[in-house]
């Protein structure tokens, strides 16, 4: 942190940024997004790609900057033409069908924001429960699953009667995890569409994860919600708000097995690669929904992948 620091003093740009990361969420370092925005913006001014690329998931997603679609997406073109590899990745999947080569202020200009930026068609599987088909593009999922390789971990579990977040038999799959450091302009979209399809705002939304699940993987009967069981029960429902939606986006469908499964509803839903899936944990007075019992069941071939978002009755952000 001191080299960094006196690197990022002597005007080196790539330390700025690095140092600016990490300070934004505590990273071997303070959290102090105080700190990191002025360094990050220095670095963006001067064109440093990663910077850039920073500044971009920041704009879209209105973290500790004014929010703005259209700006995200310019300086998405600025770090990919600076060189940045994510921001080239990221404005090659969002691109429309068939769209023809370009550079990469064009490419991010044709983004279609549109499509993007408007609910999606749900089916009703109960009053609870519903499906989205489409909800993401292709590439996009392609995208989000090779972003999650190289950075998986065993997945938690958080059980909010003890108020610990651990590692759990229940849970044996493996998930990879975001925070405004590593988040990018296409999960902010994915999370955008969400909202609209659901009706909450962004700001109710806590960090995506991806979770990928191997043969004999799962997750076993249990709920979301933040349980009425827990001692602190209505402490936590003020600091943390009720968990509210759970919403996945299936991201590949060349697996066996790995269907949701709520056993009270008698529902059993396998979604295919870029549909949408959500269900409402609790009731309007956020009390605990018992009826929501789920499970994730192991896939019996292949390796299934998803995204889980997590939607509270709180804003967790302004």
């Amino acid at each position: 942190l001191q080299a960094e620091g006196r690197a990022s003093r002597q005007g080196d740009l790539a330390a700025m940024s690095e140092l600016g990361h990490r300070l934004l969420v505590g990273d071997r370092a303070p959290l102090s997004p105080q700190h990191a925005m002025p360094l990050l913006i220095e670095a963006m001014k001067a064109g440093e790609p990663r910077a850039l690329a920073r500044g971009a998931a920041l704009t879209a997603g209105g973290a500790y900057v004014q929010q703005g679609w259209e700006g995200a997406l310019q300086l998405l073109g600025q770090a990919a033409a600076a060189g940045d590899v994510s921001a080239r990745g990221q404005l090659t999947c969002l691109q429309p069908a068939g769209a023809p080569a370009a550079d990469w202020a064009t490419m991010a200009s044709r983004v279609p924001l549109a499509e993007w930026l408007q609910p999606a068609a749900t089916v009703a599987l109960h009053e609870k429960v519903q499906r989205v088909p489409g909800l993401a593009p292709l590439p996009v999922c392609d995208w989000l699953m090779g972003r999650a390789v190289g950075r998986l971990q065993p997945a938690l579990v958080y059980d909010s009667v003890d108020r610990k977040v651990e590692v759990h038999s229940m849970r044996t799959n493996t998930m990879a995890m975001y925070d405004y450091a590593t988040l990018d302009v296409v999960q902010f979209l994915v999370q955008a569409r969400m909202a609209l399809t659901c009706g909450y705002r962004i700001q109710h939304f806590e960090h995506p994860t991806i979770l990928h699940y191997r043969v004999g993987e799962q997750i076993t009967p249990h709920f979301d919600f933040i349980d009425a069981k827990a001692r602190d029960y209505a402490k936590q429902i003020e600091e943390m708000g009720q968990r509210m939606i759970t919403f996945l986006l299936y991201l590949n469908d060349a697996y066996e097995g790995g269907e949701t499964t709520f056993p009270e509803l008698g529902i059993v839903n396998r979604g295919r690669a870029g549909d949408g899936f959500f269900f409402i944990n609790a009731h309007p007075d956020l009390s605990p929904d018992r009826r929501m019992l789920h499970t994730g069941s192991p896939p019996t071939a292949g390796e299934k992948w998803i995204v889980t978002q997590f939607i509270s009755s709180k804003a967790l952000r302004p």
